[in-house]
């Protein structure tokens, strides 16, 4: 699918790979492919991931699966799940880790510039400054 995958998996119906949909994980993005014959194909670069977050329901949990979810700050994407795949908590960690190297790579800060435009690390930051009564 993708040069240079670090992972790859496809969404599971009763936990066989019975879909469509492939996911794949590259040093510096993610890939969502769908479809067979018409196909939409959506990335995510990794330095653009703000949060990263995972569910496993009853029925998920019974088939060995579960949905890996990427909150980011791209406009086209800006919730990716990742649903239905193998070793989720092995996954999500995997992406956190090359969310991490990108961020350093590029030198992004912890603490962004929010959408609204406020400075997530001023914010907290001025809590120590302010009188309590």
């Amino acid at each position: 699918m993708v040069q240079g995958e670090l992972w790859r998996d496809r969404k599971r119906h009763l936990g066989l790979p019975l879909s469509f949909t492939k996911y794949a994980l590259t040093e510096d993005r993610i890939f969502v492919e769908i479809g067979l014959l018409n196909t939409e194909l959506e990335e995510v670069l990794l330095y653009r991931v703000r949060d990263i977050g995972m569910k496993i329901s009853l029925g998920q949990r019974i088939f060995g699966v579960g949905t890996v979810i990427l909150v980011s700050s791209d406009k086209t994407a800006p919730k990716l799940e990742l649903k239905n795949i193998r070793n989720p908590r092995i996954v999500k960690e995997q992406i956190h880790q090359q969310v991490e190297k990108m961020k350093l790579e590029r030198r992004i800060r912890v603490g962004e510039v929010l959408e609204d435009g406020t400075d997530e690390e001023a914010d907290e930051d001025d809590d120590d400054f302010t009188s309590h009564k």
